[in-house]
């Protein structure tokens, strides 16, 4: 069940988990017993917790904390060239 926001004619705000076919009831605040209409709200896509969510919010903190790259996909870390032992190599030219 979503989440929705309330907000009573006394303007006390809560939240409180309704099914969807129940989001345009009116329902009764809890601090004053005052009717209580739901208030549009931004979605809560940050705690979806599911892998979706995890995504969006990887994408958004990329968006203005970059990663830094310090090498090249696929490269390897090591600096020193590989050895062979192949004598047809020996025979290469070299830089």
């Amino acid at each position: 069940m979503p989440i929705y926001e309330f907000r009573c004619e006394s303007a006390h705000e809560y939240e409180r988990s309704v099914p969807m076919n129940a989001r345009d009831q009116e329902l009764t605040c809890p601090r004053c017993g005052a009717r209580a209409r739901r208030r549009i709200s931004a979605p809560r896509l940050g705690t979806l917790g599911s892998s979706a969510g995890k995504l969006l919010e990887s994408t958004a903190a990329s968006a203005h904390e970059p990663g830094i790259v310090d090498r090249l996909p696929g490269a390897r870390r090591t600096g020193a060239a590989p050895v062979t032992t192949d004598p047809r190599h020996a025979r290469l030219p070299r830089p």
